[in-house]
């Protein structure tokens, strides 16, 4: 197992066990650890952005090494990446050991989406999108304490205004967080007049999106409708923009955060100013929901 490999395991089980009993187990010095914890997070700083797609393409295809995932990502991803960047990923985040699982049988939803293809994506066929008729949904990884923790941002985005109605922050990015932050954008949506049986709420195909509690919370109850990605992050780019831009803009304010709970409260006050102060180029240069306010109050 290469180094890259080995530290890639003792972050996977960070906070769950202390880092010295970690290291030990793994039998890596400290120093190794630090040196290449600051080389990671150069990388994942330039190209974290790859990491879903290139763990979906190790799912998909686990017979593929490197050379044929740089041929696959510039094919059909439109990422054109040297091979040696792709092999050194490849190491950083253990895609290798990924490669060699044994894919899980597909669950009745996963067939489900497959056999529909495209039609998955509700979006391909829309034209014109009003208010809240269109959420976009995905989980993004936030680094804090300085950058040696990091934790789970799940964010709703409506289409038409960029208001974010709903967020939680959790250590994994699990269903239970999904859902907190589905009931706050609810809260929200309905506190604005919203009928939820009009909305579809869109994004890809992670277990959370596609397990029975969180269908059955927006199917079921709340009556909205569900629109799964069928080419990974290139059918959400809503979220790709938003979770980079508010990322590097709190980028400070985030590490500056010591526990989890430090940033949760940094995410809700940002979430506050994004949505009520901060000024869209978009939106002719108002703020979300002073935007919202016009689009809704129009007959």
């Amino acid at each position: 197992m290469s180094t890259e490999q080995k530290v890639a395991l003792v972050t996977r089980v960070l906070p769950e066990y202390d880092l010295g009993t970690a290291l030990s187990a793994m039998g890596l010095p400290r120093a190794t650890w630090y040196y290449q914890r600051a080389q990671r997070r150069s990388y994942v700083e330039r190209y974290g952005h790859l990491r879903a797609v290139l763990e979906t393409i190790a799912r998909t295809h686990p017979e593929y090494g490197y050379r044929r995932t740089t041929a696959e990502l510039r094919e059909t991803y439109g990422y054109a990446l040297n091979h040696k960047v792709v092999q050194r990923l490849h190491q950083l985040w253990a895609l290798p050991l990924l490669r060699t699982t044994r894919r899980p049988r597909p669950s009745g939803i996963h067939r489900a989406i497959t056999t529909a293809g495209a039609r998955a994506n509700l979006l391909a066929g829309l034209d014109a999108i009003g208010p809240f008729e269109v959420l976009y949904a995905d989980f993004t990884a936030v680094l804090y304490a300085g950058g040696h923790q990091r934790a789970f941002l799940i964010a709703l985005v409506d289409h038409r205004t960029k208001v974010v109605p709903g967020w939680a922050v959790g250590a994994q990015p699990t269903t239970p967080v999904a859902l907190q932050a589905w009931a706050r954008a609810v809260k929200t949506l309905r506190g604005r007049g919203v009928e939820l049986g009009g909305t579809i709420v869109h994004h890809d195909q992670d277990p959370v999106f596609t397990g029975y509690a969180w269908l059955t919370r927006l199917l079921r109850e709340d009556g909205v409708r569900v629109s799964y990605t069928v080419r990974g992050p290139q059918d959400n780019p809503e979220m790709e923009a938003f979770f980079s831009r508010f990322k590097t803009e709190n980028r400070s304010l985030l590490l500056d955060a010591q526990t989890l709970a430090d940033l949760a409260s940094v995410v809700e006050v940002r979430m506050r100013y994004y949505n009520w102060e901060r000024r869209h180029s978009q939106l002719g240069y108002r703020a979300p929901m002073i935007y919202a306010d016009e689009q809704q109050s129009q007959p």
